[in-house]
């Protein structure tokens, strides 16, 4: 069966992870602020024609990949990020569709330059939100769907109070489990440290505005919908 546990009113306007690394201090936000107000000629009077940030995060294998595909072919005015990664692309995967796959020398030289909205280090690789494509989307007026970790979606919670944000969840436990393992693509000690990181992150549910469990797809999918558009 698929519920929601919590459903918030529609936006209408606007493993292992080692310790979360946060970019945006106070200073930082405030260049962002300045970036939409000053920069682009954003008065406050025009803050209603931004566009809004929409988060997507969960344990590893619960399906918000697969939940983000079929919502963007639904609805293609929505922008989806690419974050950047240093993992190896894996069968299949585009470099700048699915991911940026750049070093891990690179990355460290882009985190030095701010050049992430946010990043964390993930089962030995490092994953990043690019700053500028984003920002640029908001200006002008469009919906950025980002579908990011739990430590960058906290960080951006903390920087984009405003964004909507939902939070994926498995069945339960044993049934993650089987859906890694069918994706026969990590080894064991991976998984093991996957599922060990899932609930942990499943405890942090509670923090996003919506909590969907992804048992049937199109039920969940469905419902994203609806906290999205009404």
């Amino acid at each position: 069966m698929n519920y929601v546990v919590r459903l918030n009113p529609p936006l209408i306007d606007s493993d292992e992870c080692i310790l979360p690394n946060f970019l945006l201090v106070n200073s930082q936000i405030k260049r962002m602020m300045q970036v939409l107000s000053i920069e682009n000629g954003v008065t406050t009077k025009e803050y209603s024609s931004l566009g809004r940030l929409i988060i997507i995060t969960g344990p590893s294998g619960v399906g918000k990949g697969t939940l983000m595909r079929s919502l963007l072919q639904r609805h293609p005015e929505l922008y989806y990020s690419v974050s950047a990664t240093t993992r190896p692309p894996r069968s299949g995967e585009i470099d700048g569709k699915d991911y940026y796959f750049i070093s891990r020398s690179k990355f460290e030289q882009l985190v030095q330059q701010s050049e992430f909205l946010e990043w964390a280090e993930f089962a030995g690789n490092y994953y990043g939100t690019p700053r500028e494509p984003v920002e640029r989307q908001i200006r002008e007026g469009k919906s950025v769907v980002l579908e990011i970790e739990l430590e960058g979606a906290r960080q951006i919670r903390t920087t984009f109070p405003s964004a909507k944000s939902i939070f994926i969840l498995p069945p339960s436990l044993p049934e993650l489990e089987k859906r890694i393992r069918s994706r026969a693509k990590d080894l064991e000690d991976a998984i093991v440290r996957r599922l060990r990181r899932a609930q942990e992150e499943i405890n942090a549910a509670d923090e996003f505005d919506l909590q969907i469990v992804n048992d049937d797809f199109e039920t969940a999918l469905n419902s994203i919908e609806v906290a999205l558009f009404g």
